[in-house]
């Protein structure tokens, strides 16, 4: 037992030393370990402004490149004739179409019949009409001349030869009213037989046996493509420029060819709702190869060329009729401001007040402010011809 009045035993001072030792050691690894991390931690750090870091840009070098004022159009091929086949005063159920999309017709060939039973009845129902009434017109006649030959023996009187000449003129004029309806009704039965009203192909089939046309249905359409005709509407201010004569440059959709062609004709006065001008461009087309009713595309160069300097469009933000491009000179992009004078197929042509053999800046423009420091990648470029 313990002597709580005894005093205690002191610790030795070789283990105090080792305990603090090791408490310093320990500090000394926390401290040096600390400065590593936070060395580690500031080596990445860019001490430097960014806005004094070069930039990283594509550039290319702006061409030469005169700038032709052009003009285009879309245009509709057209046969040359085109008429569409139906009746034009019965009205029938269609009996027979006796063509398809493609056939070739002659003029005069029947197209389609309508069964027309009632008007053939109600025409021969007219003839025999006439003919009895030629009948009691000519024995009025005769009547009435026999009467006249006992007008001088005084046998009868001048009152019954007229009554006779009226009766047999009356019979005459009904005769004569007769004969026109025979005619009309003759017209009837002859539009039941629709026949091609001149040398061409079968364009559409509207009808079909069964159907029930009236005046004015279509049941087929004949085109006559020896040639074709390509009609555009163009603006008023065109009117000058769309001269007969003048060359334009065709592109055809539904065959993919390019050609060149002259303007036939063009009309004298505007349309008066939209203001336009009636062009056409006639084409021989003697094998048939021209699809019509489809679209063609008019193109024609407008005056002189004109001095310009062609640049991407990637280059360039456009405000109005200027341009904003950013030129590369010693590492520097300084902001230029030049007008726009056109643009075609993806290229930009302003005034040459930018010098051709400039270095404008593409890609990475959008990150640019005047007189940055750049470091520019040249890349290769040329307009589209």
């Amino acid at each position: 037992m313990i002597d709580p009045l005894q005093p205690s035993t002191p610790t030795p001072k070789p283990q105090r030393a080792k305990v603090l030792l090791v408490l310093g050691g320990t500090c000394a690894l926390v401290l040096t370990v600390g400065a590593l991390l936070y060395k580690h931690a500031t080596a990445g750090t860019n001490h430097h402004e960014l806005a004094e870091q070069p930039k990283g840009v594509t550039m290319v070098k702006a061409v030469a490149a005169p700038f032709q004022q052009r003009r285009r159009y879309i245009g509709t091929v057209e046969p040359w004739l085109q008429a569409k086949i139906g009746p034009q005063m019965v009205s029938a159920y269609v009996d027979t179409v006796l063509v398809r999309p493609g056939a070739a017709v002659k003029r005069g060939e029947v197209v389609a019949t309508l069964d027309c039973r009632s008007s053939s009845a109600s025409s021969r129902a007219v003839a025999a009409q006439a003919r009895a009434l030629d009948a009691t017109r000519t024995a009025a006649a005769s009547e009435a001349s026999r009467l006249s030959s006992l007008l001088d023996g005084k046998y009868v009187s001048q009152n019954e030869v007229d009554q006779k000449n009226a009766d047999a003129a009356s019979k005459g004029a009904q005769l004569a009213a007769v004969q026109a309806q025979m005619a009309n009704s003759s017209l009837q039965v002859d539009d039941c037989v629709l026949r091609a009203p001149f040398d061409g192909e079968i364009g559409e089939r509207t009808g079909d046996p069964g159907m029930f046309a009236r005046p004015g249905t279509s049941i087929a359409t004949v085109v006559d493509r020896h040639m074709v005709r390509i009609v555009a509407d163009v603006p008023e201010d065109d009117f000058t420029s769309v001269a007969p004569e003048t060359e334009v440059r065709v592109h055809l959709l539904a065959t993919n060819k390019d050609f060149t062609a002259k303007i036939s004709r063009r009309s004298p006065s505007a349309d008066a709702d939209t203001r336009t001008i009636h062009i056409e461009l006639d084409l021989d087309d003697p094998h048939r190869e021209i699809p019509v009713m489809t679209t063609a595309e008019l193109s024609l160069d407008i005056g002189a060329p004109i001095p310009a300097t062609a640049i991407p469009l990637i280059a360039a933000s456009v405000h109005g009729s200027k341009t904003n491009v950013y030129v590369i000179a010693d590492g520097i992009a300084h902001s230029v401001r030049a007008k726009l004078v056109g643009e075609r197929k993806g290229t930009y042509y302003v005034e040459p007040t930018l010098p051709a053999g400039s270095y404008v800046a593409t890609e990475g423009r959008g990150l640019l402010d005047d007189n940055n420091k750049v470091a520019g990648k040249e890349e290769a470029w040329k307009p589209i011809p």
